[in-house]
């Protein structure tokens, strides 16, 4: 028997039905989930990873739903573009963008270059920019939309490892900070959405026994966080029932942070 509250079940909010949603970073782990989310509520999914074979597979999946995908480097800002004006072509102006793409490679302080570390930020922090700036005149001929950047609880646990990711991720709240004052008069939310240890499959690599008591030790809830957990959240975030929620941080992590 299922604990109360446990994984799986999943309100549908009858707004959605319809809306326009873009994705980057959509193929695996919490991008996939966050797409399969939207396209279970009906809406029509855009999503984009350099990964094409699990991305294709995916869209494969979601027969019930129309969705756009295509293959990109997020590293190039004008790949990144086009493929938001292809998929806007098809599809429509966006009501949703989710800035999702990241890579958390693991890296020590000693060995970091200044072109390793450009090439942090061109995948885990520019495309969140350059993609709302795309979406942006969009959402306004549609009166509003909602935009929500995918931080991170690793760098506010003061996790090692990856110190370039951290500052990447970090700076996401900046970005959503920096910028909501800007789009609300147009009725743009645009909000940070911050998910505890995820147990992806890549996350999996990192899990050891040790790993495992430890997270359960600093969590406040008992349960592995999955990324269905954290694309729920994400569609409340774009629903009408969260008009009135934009400038934030919210966290899906167990009580990590």
């Amino acid at each position: 028997m299922s604990a109360v509250g446990s994984q799986g079940s999943c309100a549908q909010f009858s707004c959605l039905k319809g809306r326009r949603v873009f994705i980057t970073g959509g193929a695996t782990g919490i991008g996939a989930s966050i797409v399969s989310a939207f396209a279970a509520q009906g809406a029509h999914v855009a999503f984009i990873d350099i990964a094409g074979e699990p991305a294709e597979a995916l869209a494969n999946s979601l027969k019930q739903t129309k969705v756009w995908w295509s293959q990109c480097d997020v590293r190039d800002v004008r790949a990144l573009q086009r493929c938001i004006e292809s998929a806007a072509s098809a599809l429509g102006d966006f009501h949703v963008l989710v800035n999702n793409v990241a890579n958390d490679e693991r890296h020590e302080l000693s060995a970091v270059t200044p072109e390793y570390w450009d090439d942090r930020m061109a995948i885990n922090q520019r495309p969140a920019f350059f993609a709302i700036q795309s979406v942006v005149p969009g959402m306004r001929r549609l009166g509003g939309g909602s935009i929500i950047n995918v931080g991170s609880g690793g760098w506010q646990i003061k996790e090692g490892g990856y110190p370039a990711y951290a500052a990447a991720k970090a700076s996401m709240h900046g970005l959503t900070r920096g910028l909501v004052r800007v789009l609300g008069p147009d009725r743009i939310r645009i909000n940070t959405l911050s998910p505890g240890w995820t147990i992806t499959e890549r996350q999996k690599r990192w899990l050891t026994p040790e790993a495992k008591s430890e997270l359960f030790r600093t969590q406040c809830l008992p349960n592995q966080i999955e990324p269905e957990d954290v694309a729920n959240f994400a569609v409340f975030l774009a629903t009408d029932d969260a008009r009135m929620c934009t400038g934030q941080e919210y966290k899906v992590d167990a009580g990590w942070t």
